[in-house]
């Protein structure tokens, strides 16, 4: 990456839209701007988990002015992840459809394991490097994640369906503060987390590490009133019980520090994380400067430096863990990158990672035999789909499952867009190296030419009559690809000359 390069992250949070932009200055990244909304998506859940109009067209507002600010960043310069809240709502993609509309660039809803990741590497990468043993915690609005490592490696990653903003809305809806609500909440609070205990345990790690939301805002109030500064101890979280109970109700708490835009979710914020430190036996937790956002930075610059992109090791480990035939899966991988190269434009950063969705999708493409030979391409699907893969969005694992369940058998089963050019060409790519490697043998294509007319929605696979005279079970396979594309509105054509 180039020096002075500009990168923005966005995070689309359950309470908040923060917008992070960095300049990478030989190796470092230094603040430029940032900015944060209170946008509450977290609360405009109805019974059925579709976000309500009011609450969609708060965060489509908030977008709007992050777009003005990102005006002039290349698509490589920005990413946008979408966490728990966008992960439940049954009507996300209307809201990221607009969202992408409004904002000019993607938004990606990342698994919460993803997220947790992220979260240890926005952390770590502004903590010391050593060998100490870390955890940490971010309590966001609708989920908690907790993650152990040591220096930047991640060890142990969970994310828990528990938050300021629901645990807010389900046991302090109208802000009252009581002993009796305060206990259930905490109580509620450690049965969704208990399973914690199990992976986090006092033994394995040295620290505890607070990020984000809830964690700052109570570490700000406890400064304001004389507690050690960026620390949160339980004596001092008792002390801010007994506060919020004498107010009796959010409104009415006046505490130094206390934000207007945290007042209406500091009591589910607060429940979640005192049953969190009692739960880990977390005496003290430091509250640490890097966040989700930072690590989104971090990816970026790593993903540009393709060697270190944590999505080519996942990929690796699938494989490895599948037992899938690495020598045809690289045979593929090779065959479908030089067709893509016939109809991909002029080298650019988008034309490289569509090789890359490519490969892996070649390398991955076996992944279901190791369930059963029968429907494999469908068995792989499924594990991509549901998979807690590192690095990946869900979104490009669920792009990168439909490659895999569609490189072989009917087009007509995926739930593909046939009007995106990119998408077809890599579908085509592959299920073309596919059939030409069904000998499980490289096959001879020097000669072969593929070419991709986008306005007539046309695709051609040039051989010569020689070659298909000489491979005549490879030739059947292509004439079927072609009937197998008339079913759809694209044509594949073989030209024999």
């Amino acid at each position: 990456m180039k020096h002075g390069t500009f990168l923005a992250a966005i995070d689309l949070g359950s309470n908040s839209f923060r917008l992070e932009i960095g300049r990478y200055d030989h190796g470092q990244l230094q603040r430029v701007d940032y900015l944060k909304e209170t946008v509450r998506l977290g609360n405009g859940f109805d019974e059925d988990r579709n976000l309500s109009l009011e609450a969609m067209n708060r965060g489509w507002d908030c977008l709007a002015r992050f777009a003005e600010r990102l005006n002039g960043f290349k698509p490589e310069q920005m990413r946008a992840v979408a966490t728990q809240t966008l992960r439940e709502a049954k009507n996300r993609e209307e809201f990221i459809q607009r969202g992408c509309q409004i904002l000019g660039y993607p938004i990606e809803v990342i698994a919460g394991t993803e997220e947790a990741r992220l979260i240890y590497q926005g952390v770590t990468h502004l903590l010391p490097q050593n060998s100490e043993r870390r955890l940490v915690i971010d309590i966001g609005g609708r989920s908690t994640e907790l993650v152990l490592g040591t220096g930047t490696q991640t060890l142990q990653t969970a994310s828990f369906r528990v938050g300021s903003v629901a645990w807010s809305m389900k046991y302090f809806p109208k802000g009252d503060f009581t002993e009796t609500t305060m206990y259930r909440a905490e109580i509620a609070a450690q049965a969704v987390l208990e399973e914690a205990l199990t992976h986090y345990p006092r033994n394995q790690w040295d620290s505890a590490y607070g990020a984000s939301g809830t964690v700052g805002a109570v570490a700000d109030v406890l400064e304001m009133a004389g507690w050690p500064a960026r620390l949160i101890s339980r004596e001092g979280l008792n002390w801010l019980v007994k506060c919020m109970l004498r107010a009796g109700n959010a409104s009415k708490l006046q505490l130094e520090g206390l934000k207007d835009d945290r007042r209406a979710v500091i009591g589910g914020g607060v429940s979640v994380l005192r049953g969190l430190m009692t739960l880990l036996h977390i005496d003290t937790l430091h509250v640490a400067q890097g966040a989700l956002r930072h690590g989104v930075l971090l990816e970026m610059v790593e993903r540009d430096g393709h060697d270190t992109d944590a999505r080519d090791a996942s990929v690796q480990r699938l494989s490895q863990k599948f037992a899938i035939d690495s020598a045809q899966a690289e045979r593929v991988s090779q065959v479908a990158g030089r067709l893509l190269e016939h109809i991909l434009p002029a080298p650019s950063t988008r034309t490289a990672e569509l090789k890359r969705k490519l490969r892996w999708a070649a390398l991955l493409h076996e992944i279901g035999m190791a369930i059963s030979t029968s429907d494999y391409h469908k068995h792989g699907a499924y594990i991509l789909e549901n998979a807690d893969t590192v690095g990946f969005s869900m979104t490009e694992l669920y792009r990168l499952g439909l490659l895999v369940l569609g490189h072989r058998g009917k087009l007509k089963k995926l739930d593909a867009d046939f009007d995106e050019p990119d998408s077809i060409k890599l579908l085509l790519s592959l299920r073309l190296a596919v059939i030409l490697c069904h000998a499980r043998q490289s096959p001879q294509i020097q000669d072969m030419a593929l070419s991709c007319n986008e306005q007539r929605q046309r695709l051609s696979l040039t051989v010569s009559n020689s070659w298909s005279m000489q491979f005549p079970q490879s030739a059947h396979l292509l004439r079927q690809e072609c009937l197998a594309w008339q079913k759809t509105d694209w044509t594949f054509e073989l030209v024999v000359l």
